[in-house]
């Protein structure tokens, strides 16, 4: 069976308070943006609710769409019949007989909107699941711990029945808790602690360094294709500012190769990011630390790599174990990309023993000696390439082999 509509519920945090209008508008612009490839789906929206006519469009297309906007709590397959009681009674029966994986018990819950429907919701309950174990004989009614939840719905002039719910991406509405830019690096990292950002309503712009020609140009290729996984949780799209850090990196380098090397060039990345960041009227910095993962992600570091800028400095999965961040990630398909061999600069010129705890003072005077800094800094930011990734942009088939 195919149903007519996606039944839309918002998390109950968004339908709180003098703010629940205006997430409200939120979901529905990325959902309408989302859903644009779909000429014949049409949005209807109700109290706390959002009714999705799927027409003939492909059900399956449109709620991975659905599930990829953040403030929305869950979404159900739902069927149409009249409004009247044979015809509800022979959909529910149609309804139950179709799930593939037979349930042994149900129960059937009614909700009397319209309240001029001639049945009342006690007796309707009695005869849409009278006609239920008429049709599956099999089946017996639980209405403690069933297996299987028959709901209907009577509205003016339909009834709506659906058995399914779908776990929606859930959160915040993008872009109602502001705006910030995220530090995307070709690992595992970075695009989930991009998501997780998202998805507590951070609309998200995104910083990449390369340092061409010591990075290749695949390694940027699947950066942007990590951006472009990202943007389809952005209402279609995501800027993507790709910055050169070839001479940034190799000046600090030419003058100081000691194990503060590592300390020397985030505090760099966070500057120039920052400055971005300003520049695009942004909040906050994004990063992809975990606690203790590598030397520069010990409590040492990130207070002396943080020091270098004054906007917040945001980690989403400071405490998140790997093996779960790599659960994340393989849930939003940005796991595959990540794991390809392809360099970035965070790997070039390391010294054999990054210092786990850099003193500030100490890296606050090495950076001292290097009176060009700002301007390597600056000439960075004003030559960075940005670019719209779009999420409906399919990358090349040659981008890396």
């Amino acid at each position: 069976m195919k149903p007519d509509l996606l039944l839309v519920r918002f998390g109950e945090m968004m339908l709180k308070g003098r703010n629940r209008s205006r997430f409200e508008k939120k979901v529905i612009r990325q959902l309408r943006d989302l859903l644009m490839p779909f000429p014949q789906v049409k949005l209807v929206t109700e109290y706390g609710r959002v009714y999705i006519d799927l027409g003939d469009e492909p059900l399956e297309e449109v709620s991975r769409a659905v599930g990829k906007v953040f403030g929305i709590d869950s979404y159900s397959p739902v069927y149409t019949a009249p409004s009247d009681a044979a015809a509800i009674q022979e959909l529910a029966a149609e309804l139950m007989r179709s799930i593939v994986t037979r349930p042994q018990t149900f129960k059937v819950e009614v909700r009397r909107v319209d309240k001029s429907f001639p049945h009342d919701t006690f007796e309707m309950n009695r005869l849409v699941g009278g006609a239920v174990l008429r049709a599956c004989p099999q089946l017996s009614v639980d209405v403690r711990k069933p297996e299987t939840t028959l709901r209907v719905e009577l509205r003016e002039g339909r009834a709506l029945l659906f058995v399914q719910s779908f776990e929606g991406a859930g959160g915040y509405p993008l872009g109602t808790n502001g705006k910030g830019v995220l530090l995307l690096s070709g690992g595992i990292d970075s695009p989930v602690a991009g998501w997780q950002a998202m998805r507590r309503g951070l609309e998200l712009e995104a910083v990449h360094f390369h340092s061409y020609p010591y990075t290749s140009e695949r390694a940027k290729e699947k950066v942007i294709d990590l951006a472009r996984k990202l943007s389809a949780y952005s209402g279609g799209s995501m800027k993507l500012h790709l910055v050169s850090f070839t001479e940034v990196q190799t000046s600090i380098y030419a003058e100081y190769k000691d194990n503060l090397l590592v300390t020397l060039l985030r505090r760099a990345m966070y500057r120039i990011a920052e400055r971005i960041a300003e520049r695009e009227k942004a909040l906050a910095l994004v990063t992809g630390e975990s606690l203790g993962q590598v030397a520069s992600q010990t409590l040492p570091s990130l207070n002396a790599i943080g020091r270098a800028v004054s906007l917040p400095v945001l980690q989403p999965l400071i405490t998140t174990d790997k093996h779960d961040i790599i659960q994340m990630a393989e849930q939003i398909d940005t796991y595959n990309i990540s794991i390809l061999p392809y360099e970035d600069c965070c790997t070039l010129f390391l010294p054999p023993s990054p210092s786990t705890n850099p003193n500030l003072r100490v890296v606050e005077a090495i950076e001292r000696k290097f009176p060009q800094l700002e301007e390597w800094i600056n000439r960075a930011v004003e030559q960075a390439e940005t670019i719209v990734v779009r999420a409906d942009e399919e990358p090349a088939p040659d981008s890396y082999f």
